[in-house]
């Protein structure tokens, strides 16, 4: 097993500057966790930020992290949002540095809980002034071969009591953060029809996959992944986080290389999504993400907003300003 301090010096094979650095830019997707030999707090994504990209806000994404280990088993989660509240005080004192970091808070509450869930949500709003919504990993293939994060059913968007729960986001007026797989996309478009007034923010590009059966088959993938991506366009309701392609589910595996691949390598390789993306939403629908420390496995915080750059060099700045920044500003409501 690659130690925490392996993988760094890994990582430090491939440095490259800050390309664009006065860009300021929201991250709207990194976690904080406290894992067994895998600790990402406060200091640890300050060290990140410090490679020269101008980072002025983020939002903190749930991740099965920090729960409370006793009480009601639907509190539990708020657990995470307590821990991720105090590592805000921490950020207030000045002492990290200057990012807002967490400036908007997506949490864990389980909506398949039905109208119950509505007192969850409210104990999480009393937690923090930056709770701004949810995300329930919903991601579900039927192979075995294919990783599932969470035990939640197959069709969980579609069932009757989750809606019932999704209804209390509508009413509270919070989001819903959808991590899941690209043959699940429909049940995005679906939802999204159903419940016009809740923005729905999909992760990771809707999770191509390219592992297990459909590993070796990289073009039909892109083929299913396309149709289904331009038909959930035209929900006007959903925003996509462009990022998340490194992950090793989607089908390559970037640390089995001698040293991490550099920003244009990686610009490259996910180039057909990302720009498909910008193309089918628009940029006002469209926000680049880091997914850290997840994508850490495969290159440095610099190096992955060095690919973002690459890929839309020739945008306007009116263009880049919303790609990097003033879309997830606005859809986390972030001050």
């Amino acid at each position: 097993m690659t130690t925490n301090a392996e993988h760094h010096r890994w990582l430090d094979l491939t440095v490259e500057e800050a390309l664009e650095p006065n860009l300021p830019i929201c991250d709207p997707h990194h976690h904080f966790w406290d894992r067994l030999n895998d600790r990402y707090f406060l200091d640890d994504l300050y060290r990140d930020l410090g490679g020269g990209h101008n980072i002025v806000s983020t939002v903190f994404i749930e991740c099965q992290a920090m729960y409370r280990q006793d009480g009601p088993e639907e509190m539990k989660t708020l657990g995470q949002t307590e821990f991720v509240q105090g590592l805000i005080a921490q950020n207030t004192s000045g002492q990290y540095g200057d990012t807002n970091v967490a400036a908007g808070v997506v949490a864990f509450a389980d909506l398949a809980l039905g109208g119950e869930v509505e007192r969850v949500l409210e104990a999480h709003q009393s937690i923090t002034d930056r709770f701004r919504g949810v995300r329930q990993i919903t991601a579900f293939d039927a192979s075995p071969d294919v990783p599932r994060p969470r035990p939640f059913p197959e069709g969980l968007l579609g069932d009757a009591n989750f809606r019932e729960g999704f209804a209390a986001l509508d009413k509270l007026g919070l989001s819903f953060d959808a991590y899941l797989y690209h043959l699940q996309l429909p049940e995005v478009a679906d939802l999204a029809n159903a419940f016009p007034g809740v923005t729905i923010i999909l992760n990771h590009v809707g999770g191509p996959l390219g592992v297990g059966p459909y590993a070796g088959k990289e073009d039909q993938v892109f083929q299913v992944w396309k149709e289904s991506m331009t038909a959930v366009a035209a929900s006007p309701n959903v925003v996509v986080k462009v990022g998340g392609l490194v992950m090793p589910v989607c089908g390559i595996d970037w640390r089995d290389r001698p040293m991490p691949a550099a920003s244009r390598e990686l610009a490259q390789a996910t180039a057909p999504y990302y720009l498909h993306c910008i193309e089918a939403f628009g940029v006002e629908r469209c926000m680049f993400e880091s997914n850290f420390p997840v994508d850490k496995i495969a290159c440095s915080y610099t190096v992955l907003w060095n690919a973002f750059k690459r890929l839309v060099y020739d945008f306007s700045p009116t263009e880049k300003a919303a790609l990097f920044h003033n879309t997830a500003a606005k859809v986390y409501r972030l001050s």
